[in-house]
């Protein structure tokens, strides 16, 4: 597991929970508004390699926490990209700790394997765009049917979710915030987030956040798909 760097507490990323979220170095996606390229991409990547954090040091903080968390969220980058992510996981658990798995949902095969075993607690996937959008917005995968596979995969049986799209003006429309609805319909939660400027991947990347009004419209839209549905960015909405 390549690791590289650790959130000691938060309050926001595991509904109900304390949690440390750990980060993975590296993703198999290249979306133009990603706001951690040094996690993405290759050459930035290899600056970080030689300063990962050894997964002994990440475990005994870990044993020295027990007595105040309640679980772990693995996010990236893309862990599902990482070798001993199940190993990992299985680790975590054997500790005591709830897992979270924050996933862009490119790997179904590694999902899967991860609930065969039972080491998954909690699956936030994001949803990046409407079926058949994907491609121009997150490069990597041209098989767009492997998130569909994630999402019907998490749907019928992870434990407890979520699914979270950032939208963007420009880049998501109402019309999507319909599609997206109708193809997670039913689903437990749905974390709404507006985009914010600021360092992306895409250097001359030029779109902008959605107002409170549009926010709060596509929240209403979702409602009617999803049982619960969280804004968030609406303040900070321009």
């Amino acid at each position: 597991m390549l690791l590289s760097a650790v959130q000691k507490t938060t309050l926001l990323d595991y509904p109900g929970k304390v949690a440390t979220i750990v980060f993975t170095l590296g993703c198999n996606l290249r979306c133009r508004y990603c706001h951690n390229p040094e996690f993405v991409l290759p050459h930035e990547v290899e600056k970080i390699r030689p300063y990962v954090i050894p997964e002994a040091v990440f475990f005994r903080f870990l044993e020295s926490r027990k007595w105040f968390l309640d679980g772990v969220v693995i996010c990236g980058g893309e862990p599902t990209i990482q070798s001993g992510l199940l190993e990992f996981c299985e680790r975590i658990h054997s500790m005591g700790f709830l897992v979270k798995l924050d996933t862009n949902g490119a790997r179904p095969d590694v999902l899967a394997r991860l609930l065969d075993a039972g080491v998954l607690d909690y699956i936030a996937m994001d949803v990046k765009h409407a079926p058949g959008k994907y491609q121009n917005l997150v490069g990597g995968s041209k098989d767009e049917l492997r998130y569909q596979e994630s999402i019907d995969l998490i749907l019928s049986r992870a434990p407890d979710y979520e699914f979270r799209t950032t939208v963007v003006r420009g880049i998501h429309s109402e019309a999507d915030i319909h599609a997206i609805g109708e193809r997670i319909r039913g689903a437990k939660r749905f974390s709404l987030q507006n985009f914010q400027s600021g360092k992306t991947l895409e250097e001359d990347f030029s779109w902008e956040s959605f107002s409170s009004e549009e926010l709060a419209n596509f929240h209403r839209i979702l409602e009617k798909y999803v049982w619960k549905v969280y804004t968030r960015g609406e303040n900070e909405a321009s």
